[in-house]
């Protein structure tokens, strides 16, 4: 591999082979065996991957459960040696895999302390100069006196971050950390995140807070299964990540062949990003196989019109966004939702909505009986279950007309995203009322998942979009 002053980390073709036993005395017949008789079976945690991240870059790993996210990191660190492959880091590296990793058990919180900003190669002087930052951040008072034992998994959890965060690394490398501890405690690690990302420190994470990688990100890698994906703007990466959750394998390949075809790759127009270097908010600003427009119908909520084929799209709106397999859907059958979609402000069809802006969720429906008065919903609702928010057309006064067999309508709900940062679940419906009674044609609860991306998250559930004014007076004190 040729060294590259650009890059902090190169990876070339780096897989990791693990041998598994159906018994354990396989391992031994296979050591004795004098004709090299093969009892065990070759995983791939990974192969053959290859990426590089520049200095002052910050990339984020992501991927499903066993995509080999962690193993990476472990094997540029240093903690796993590669099966096959190189890998070389260009500067001091600060880790938080698995925090406390290296920490003695009886030593006190300072003794722990020096001993692992010795093992990372600063002077007792440099961790003496260090030492006030690490105590202040840990907040754990007295308790850094005493044997870690005897602490708490939070005050543990604080005084390893603090460590680790706060002796200027030149490369950050970071696996879920920033899950731990209380909010408050997160939204310190967060900040200090920032601040030495905008110093220049480059940073690798894995997470699977995907507003977090959309917000910190310059760019991202996608695994699954051990094997290279794909890499570039974090918003593009996010929906193909959607993808992979929800087995749409087959729209995934077909999509990566397309950003091939049209591009050889992803730049930075295709992907959405701005100036700065940095996505413009989601996968929805740019994706430019994965989007299409809405078809100008985007008026009040109910607005309803007989359905007219997206020309920017072939197929169905829903096999372009991440739709849930395990959805529950019921009903009399007298309708059917049989397409839908969400819409950002700039038309892209994606799951990933940008906070504050106007947004449209498409419901397309067929009728299979005449049908007096059909109402239209959607409903949003956090991961919990409780309903946030939603509508429908009778709320709103749309005009619906009577229909029959054959029929098709097609509905818009076009509202602005208040939500805060996070993840929510879409339901949506197709109801009426008959001989006075509430009846249910076709129900889809939790259909699709929305990721809304904030930049500025207030308190509780939404946004309540205040305008503020502070009116300084100064003392009139001589």
């Amino acid at each position: 591999m040729s060294s590259n002053n650009e890059y902090a980390i190169q990876v070339q073709d780096v897989s990791k082979i693990y041998k598994l036993y159906d018994k354990p005395i396989d391992r031994l017949k296979e050591s004795l065996s004098l004709t090299h008789k093969n009892y065990h079976k070759d995983f791939f945690a990974l192969s053959d991957i290859s990426f590089n991240v520049k200095k002052g870059e910050t990339v984020g790993i992501i991927g499903t459960n066993g995509s080999g996210k962690s193993t990476i990191l472990k094997i540029i660190t240093g903690v796993l040696t590669p099966t096959s492959g190189q890998v070389r880091v260009s500067g001091v590296i600060s880790a938080l895999l698995e925090l406390g990793a290296g920490f003695n058990m009886d030593y006190t919180g300072i003794e722990n302390i020096y001993m692992n900003g010795t093992m990372m190669g600063f002077s007792k002087k440099q961790m003496d100069e260090k030492l006030p930052d690490i105590l202040e951040f840990a907040d754990i008072g007295d308790f850094v006196y005493q044997p870690v034992k005897t602490y708490s998994s939070g005050m543990f959890v604080r005084l390893a971050f603090a460590l680790s965060i706060n002796v200027e690394p030149e490369i950050l490398i970071v696996d879920e950390a920033l899950s731990v501890g209380d909010v408050f405690f997160q939204s310190k690690c967060y900040r200090r995140m920032e601040e030495i990302r905008k110093n220049g420190t480059t940073i690798l994470m894995v997470t699977h807070d995907m507003g977090s990688v959309i917000k910190y990100c310059d760019r991202v890698v996608l695994l699954n299964k051990g094997h290279y994906v794909a890499e570039g703007a974090p918003g593009k990466m996010v929906d193909l990540y959607k993808k992979i959750l929800a087995n749409q394998m087959d729209d995934l390949e077909e999509e990566l062949l397309e950003m091939n075809d049209f591009s050889g790759g992803l730049d930075d127009d295709a992907a959405g990003t701005g100036a700065d270097g940095k996505t413009a908010g989601s996968g929805a600003a740019g994706s430019e196989n994965t989007t299409g427009k809405a078809d100008g119908q985007n008026g009040a909520a109910g607005s309803a019109a007989s359905g007219h084929a997206n020309k920017k799209h072939s197929g169905l709106m829903k096999d372009k966004i991440t739709i849930n397999p395990n959805r529950t859907e019921y009903g009399n059958g007298k309708a059917e939702i049989y397409d839908l979609g969400m819409f950002d402000e700039r038309g892209n069809l994606t799951n990933l909505l940008l906070k504050g802006e106007y947004f449209t969720i498409k419901e397309k429906i067929r009728f299979h009986d005449s049908i007096q008065a059909p109402i239209f919903t959607y409903t949003i609702k956090d991961k919990k279950g409780a309903d946030l928010t939603g509508t429908n057309t009778m709320f709103e006064g749309a005009e619906i007309r009577p229909v029959k067999n054959g029929d098709e309508y097609e509905v818009n709900f076009r509202q602005k995203m208040t939500l805060q940062g996070g993840e929510y679940l879409l339901s949506m419906s197709c109801t009426g009322f008959e001989q006075g009674e509430h009846t249910v044609y076709h129900r889809l609860y939790d259909v699709a998942n929305i990721t809304v991306i904030s930049n500025k998250n207030t308190v509780g559930v939404y946004d309540m979009e205040s305008e503020v004014e502070a009116v300084l007076k100064p003392s009139t004190l001589q």
